[in-house]
């Protein structure tokens, strides 16, 4: 059904147009200089797949003397799951093994990760290793509105830091709110979650920060975070839409008579359904049920744009701002780019 066989010279306008219908083609991986650096090195080879006469499929191996690595794995998109991907990944390994290779690696890009089941089906099994790299020289002047992934954003010279203020605020009395109800046919419920787990932890606040750069307790370890969940005087309260976590806000209780308001936020499905103002108004009648002196929250300008406003509407008032500048999350691995 499907003819394979090693790269010719004249597969190469193929080659480059399977590369972009399939996907796996990317701005600073040119062809052209990647098919000739294969071409050239002895520890390498291209394999091409063909079926009535239209280059359908490739997968590019090399080895560095000790491991294998598969690249440019790329099957027609009308095709998959007609078996070609198998039997690239295949041609492959048994040409790695007559190098006499032991084991074969390759990376998945973040955006591609609907690939990881394929290659778990073949065998390949995920391996807990930080992958890091550096670019001596980019290929070319990455696009401008793209999110650039950490190396490549250092070596195209682009800010690594981010430069924020912070805004504190206050109330010392219990303010006079009207009562907040859900939204009109919103099924919702919170639930204050006792001693939640850290995955479960983990799920809310990067869920909900991930767009705003909440990056501090991403990079506690697991047992540093586990100790202050299991203070009960740190509560975390959960919203349910639905029966689905929606959100959270977090009371921190640990410098009474002051109450803090540590977290709170939405996770990003739920934003602008009117949920948010509930949740606020839910965490300042519960934190005042303590009958603290003080009541304080924070918020930053990388924050949602609403949030600064939403605490003042709600009788918090800023008393101090503060400018700092943290090194980016999304480049040094705290945040997945």
């Amino acid at each position: 059904m499907f003819q394979l066989r090693p790269y010719q010279d004249d597969d190469f306008d193929g080659c480059a147009a399977l590369w972009d219908r399939s996907g796996i083609a990317a701005w600073y991986n040119e062809p052209k200089r990647d098919i000739a650096l294969w071409q050239d090195s002895p520890s390498a080879e291209i394999f091409v797949a063909y079926r009535d006469g239209q280059l359908v499929g490739s997968v590019c191996c090399g080895h560095d003397g000790h491991r294998g690595w598969l690249y440019a794995v790329a099957v027609d998109p009308d095709l998959r799951r007609a078996g070609l991907g198998r039997q690239l990944v295949r041609k492959a390994e048994d040409w790695l093994g007559q190098q006499g290779i032991l084991k074969i690696q390759l990376m998945v890009r973040e955006t591609n990760r609907q690939v990881l089941g394929f290659y778990a089906a073949l065998g390949y099994a995920y391996t807990p290793r930080a992958v890091m790299s550096r670019w001596l020289e980019l290929p070319a002047a990455p696009p401008e509105d793209e999110k650039l992934a950490p190396d490549i954003a250092v070596a195209a010279g682009r800010n690594t830091h981010l430069d924020f203020t912070v805004t504190f605020l206050e109330m010392d009395e219990r303010p006079s709110l009207v009562p907040l109800h859900p939204p009109h046919r919103t099924h919702v419920a919170l639930m204050r979650a006792h001693s939640p787990t850290v995955s479960f932890y983990r799920f809310l606040y990067n869920g909900v920060g991930e767009d705003w750069n909440w990056w501090y307790r991403r990079q506690m370890s697991d047992d540093d975070l586990s100790a202050i969940l299991e203070d009960e005087r740190v509560e975390v309260f959960v919203l349910y839409v639905e029966g689905v976590p929606a959100g959270y806000f977090e009371l921190d209780r640990r410098d009474e008579p002051t109450v803090d308001l540590a977290y709170f936020g939405l996770l990003p499905q739920f934003v602008g359904r009117k949920l948010g103002p509930y949740m606020l108004y839910q965490a300042i009648e519960q934190a005042w049920s303590y009958e603290p002196e003080r009541m304080t929250v924070n918020t930053n300008t990388m924050d949602h744009p609403r949030a600064l406003p939403l605490y003042q509407k709600f009788g918090f008032r800023p008393y101090r701002q503060e400018k700092q500048v943290i090194q980016d999350p999304r480049l040094n691995g705290v945040i997945p780019a």
